[in-house]
């Protein structure tokens, strides 16, 4: 049975670190939804384009990750429609909206993405400022991994990260992340890394 219709095998195992959810009706389509102790994750939809303009515009998000050039929730919404929506397309990826399970507040994103430029499924997540530090980051990532591995069965996993994102390189180091090359060189002081993980 497709992992997105049951809950997870190592859920039913009595491992309790993360757990399949049912899934919902949110924005006229299905969401599915999984969670950790503090935290759960959904897909993301139309409905939070205002949260997503947010975070796409903090600086760090620009400088370590991507610059859209978003104006307003508009741009937002129209890269939810055509550009996030389309990675629920294969079962297991997708960036997915992480909230803190005791308030339902979004904090970030993260998930796994088939990137055209990878061979392999990368490893993605970014937050706001206000909810670094606190070890949603890894906890969130973990989720995935576990994921990756025990349900998608992947043999490896990858990451890619600026060589100044000092804070994304630990946490990919903290989850077994070693890095294997340089990816990209995209100016004389900074590199994009690519990171991999074994789950073989």
């Amino acid at each position: 049975m497709p992992w997105w219709k049951s809950r997870s095998r190592w859920a039913q195992g009595g491992d309790d670190r993360s757990d399949i959810q049912e899934h919902w009706y949110q924005c006229g389509r299905p969401v599915i939804a999984r969670s950790t102790g503090r935290l759960k994750f959904r897909q993301i939809c139309e409905g939070d384009s205002d949260f997503i303009f947010a975070l796409y515009s903090t600086e760090t998000f620009k400088r370590f990750i991507a610059d859209k050039n978003f104006q307003s929730a508009e741009d937002a919404r129209n890269f939810i429609v055509n550009s996030l929506s389309a990675m629920y397309q294969t079962p297991g990826l997708g960036l997915m909206l992480v909230e803190l399970k005791s308030s339902s507040e979004p904090i970030g994103i993260c998930g796994l993405i088939k990137r055209d430029s990878l061979d392999e499924v990368d490893l993605g997540f970014g937050y706001l400022p206000e909810y670094e530090g606190l070890g949603y980051g890894s906890e969130a990532a973990g989720s995935f991994v576990e994921l990756a591995r025990r349900e998608l069965r992947l043999p490896r996993l990858v990451a890619i990260t600026t060589s100044d994102n000092i804070s994304s390189i630990k946490l990919l180091g903290k989850l077994g992340f070693r890095f294997e090359r340089i990816h990209e060189t995209l100016s004389e002081q900074v590199t994009l890394g690519l990171y991999e993980l074994d789950l073989r």
